[in-house]
């Protein structure tokens, strides 16, 4: 990929702007459900990384946010109050205590999900999937790096 290098300043922020207007959009398509349930885009976040990693811990939770322990608690107490998560103390060590989506959290994942992957589902349908598999590896180039 030396042949980048040609790319300059302006180029460079171009792309920028692209990858916040793609993050923008993508996550504008969600906030009428995150509305609807009167929570937001850090709640989504906690919501998503629940749907994925379930049974994660409060600490395991919060390296993967890079937040801190205040703002997650925050959130915590909403989708508490929404009966959108549950707890499970750890068999081993009662002190740690694993989160899980309720049923309720669940279909508000769903929710939100299926309005989101339409958007990303399009794009992928209209790409190769040399340019799906291309940008998958510049996107995990960009998060390592």
């Amino acid at each position: 990929m030396r042949e980048l290098l040609y790319l300059k300043d302006d180029q460079l922020k171009e792309f920028i702007e692209k990858l916040f207007i793609s993050y923008r959009e993508s996550f504008s398509d969600a906030k009428k459900t995150l509305d609807k349930y009167s929570i937001g885009v850090a709640h989504h976040k906690v919501i998503h990384l629940l749907s994925i990693y379930k049974g994660i811990t409060i600490s395991e939770l919060l390296k993967k946010l890079k937040i801190t322990k205040q703002s997650l608690n925050r959130v915590i107490k909403d989708l508490i109050k929404l009966d959108a998560i549950s707890f499970k103390k750890d068999k081993k060590d009662t002190r740690l205590k694993h989160i899980f989506l309720s049923e309720k959290g669940e279909k508000l994942f769903n929710e939100i999900f299926s309005v989101q992957k339409k958007r990303i589902y399009k794009a992928f349908l209209n790409s190769t999937s040399e340019e799906v598999l291309y940008f998958d590896n510049v996107l995990k180039k960009i998060i390592h790096e």
